[in-house]
């Protein structure tokens, strides 16, 4: 009879709780909208005095997979963007006034960027190209000086002088990243796309992956451009990747470092990779121990360092991914469909790495193909990463995510004639909120405090492997019972039995001699003082080896 009581539990997942959780921060989202901004993804941009400069980029949604229409002259981005989020301003201009050979690279797709000071680097992009008769990925290096293309592209006047570029067949990549350790520039991951695009038997194009990271020097005196190549690794199983994150990090000894998240493809699959690979400046190092279900193809996102916890974070949102989360379970698709997940990753003191969906999504199938852009007076480390520890405000508004692909369903590929999705001009001010407990579920993504007579509980990591912690938070002396039950709701093992006074508590289970599968937790709390004030929940936990 108890078995049956607790089937029915696990069917109807029965909770009582708010959506909340206690950690090291949380994120909120608020719309902002700017009257005529179009839509723009895959874009690449620099910013200077809270200005943003949008360059490239496409301007419509989801590219179509026959040769014909993908990536069509017409979603050329053939404009370059200014815009003000504070004042709600945006600026234009043409780039017809620039050379061709500039004009083409500056309005592709995808190009691998990095900002230097007052220098924006843009390297390779793919379109189609007048010059070549075709669609190509560019072999060429621009630098653009920022401010002054700012100040040009809002006064009306000439820009031409502040745009210069180089051609180099190592920089003929889309879809990569271009990022800096220390002095040194790393090109990793991306692909060389020549031809157009198509999914037909007989192939119009010709693709080839870098299976490498490009390390180099940019000299720039401000007049004479050149580039230094230095050693290139190559590793064809596991830099076999593109159109992915590569985030900067503080690695677990202090020193500045990369990581690349997930991309596509697996050499002998065409699934996302849901290892990662970490980057420093002696070289790479593969993390099979963890694996990332969420966000696995670009999209916005930032990271944040504790210097005190020692604690490294990245924070993802949105984008297209081979799982998702549907009311509490893990969903595997291996269509990769878009999906609405907002997750963040954790590196601590040891290196071990854990993912984390969080309690807020997008507000739509948003995220794609966007970018984050950060406010520049915030504490960062040289390498750019935020100074979680000297966030001195209970939430601060750290960054802006705009543009992407936006939409209407979540697997739309096979059946993409263009009209299923679109380049989004929404913006979002995206905040961090720390101590303090925060319901964040709610549509508008706003921030409230959770009243104090809630009782409260999640697991972290889920999935998992092969432990995790259960937290909860007891508003009231309780006698608390914490059992974990398989499919068949046959009792596991019961981690805690045991009166506890008001506050927050942690237990551990450590699955390493169960099998992979389906787990729940049932946390029961009866209040000490009032046997009539009790809390049951069931919750649903994923154990993947």
């Amino acid at each position: 009879m108890k078995k049956n009581i607790f089937t029915t539990l696990i069917v109807f997942v029965f909770s009582a709780w708010c959506n909340a959780q206690t950690v090291p921060f949380q994120i909120a989202i608020e719309p902002l909208n700017i009257n005529g901004l179009g839509g723009v993804q895959a874009f690449s941009f620099g910013q200077h005095n809270g200005k943003w400069l949008i360059i490239g980029g496409r301007l419509d949604g989801l590219h179509r997979r026959e040769a014909g229409t993908s990536f069509d002259i017409a979603g050329h981005n053939n404009l370059i963007f200014v815009i003000d989020p504070v004042t709600k301003q945006k600026w234009s201009a043409p780039l017809s006034s620039l050379p061709i050979a500039m004009q083409e690279q500056l309005s592709s797709t995808n190009m691998e960027f990095h900002q230097e000071n007052d220098y924006l680097y843009l390297i390779g992009g793919y379109g189609y190209s007048v010059t070549a008769a075709n669609h190509i990925t560019y072999p060429k290096l621009a630098a653009i000086k920022v401010p002054d293309v700012i100040n040009a592209v809002i006064n009306g006047t000439s820009f031409n002088s502040y745009f210069r570029q180089i051609s180099d067949e190592q920089f003929a990549v889309t879809g990569g990243y271009l990022n800096k350790i220390y002095d040194t520039y790393y090109l990793t991951g991306g692909q060389r796309f020549d031809g157009r695009y198509n999914t037909a038997s007989t192939q119009t194009f010709k693709q080839t992956y870098t299976n490498s990271i490009r390390k180099f020097v940019i000299n720039d005196d401000g007049t004479n451009l050149s580039v230094t190549h230095l050693q290139t690794i190559t590793d064809a199983a596991n830099l076999h990747r593109r159109d992915y994150n590569v985030v900067q990090q503080i690695m677990p000894n202090g020193q500045e470092g990369l990581t690349a998240f997930s991309g596509v493809f697996q050499v002998n699959a065409n699934l996302p990779f849901l290892n990662c690979v970490n980057i420093d400046s002696t070289g790479h190092t593969v993390n099979n121990a963890f694996s990332q279900f969420y966000n696995h193809y670009h999209c916005a996102h930032f990271p944040l360092y504790s210097s005190s916890n020692k604690e490294m974070h990245t924070v993802f949102f949105g984008g297209i991914s081979q799982y998702y989360d549907n009311a509490g379970i893990l969903v595997k698709d291996d269509n990769a469909p878009f999906v609405k997940t907002i997750a963040r990753v954790t590196r601590d003191a040891s290196g071990t790495m854990n993912e984390y969906k969080l309690p807020i999504e997008m507000p739509a199938l948003l995220g794609a193909s966007s970018e984050f852009i950060p406010l520049e007076n915030l504490p960062r480390f040289h390498n750019g990463v935020f100074k979680l520890d000297d966030f001195t405000s209970d939430t601060t508004l750290v960054g802006y995510i705009y543009g992407g692909i936006s939409s209407t369903a979540p697997n739309i590929f096979f059946i993409n004639n263009g009209t299923q999705s679109s380049a989004s001009s929404t913006i979002f001010k995206v905040k961090v909120i720390k101590n303090k407990i925060t319901d964040i579920n709610k549509p508008d993504g706003l921030s409230s405090e959770t009243p104090s007579n809630h009782f409260l509980s999640h697991n972290y990591p889920n999935p998992f492997n092969p432990s995790t912690t259960i937290r909860f938070r007891l508003p009231n002396s309780s006698i608390v019972k914490v059992q974990i039950f398989n499919t068949l709701g046959q009792n596991v093992t019961t981690l805690l039995n045991e009166q506890k006074d008001a506050g927050y508590y942690e237990i551990t289970w450590n699955a390493v001699d169960h099998s992979s599968g389906v787990y729940f937790y049932r946390i029961e709390a009866i209040n000490s003082n009032n046997q009539n004030d009790r809390f049951v929940q069931v919750q649903k936990m994923l154990l993947l080896k």
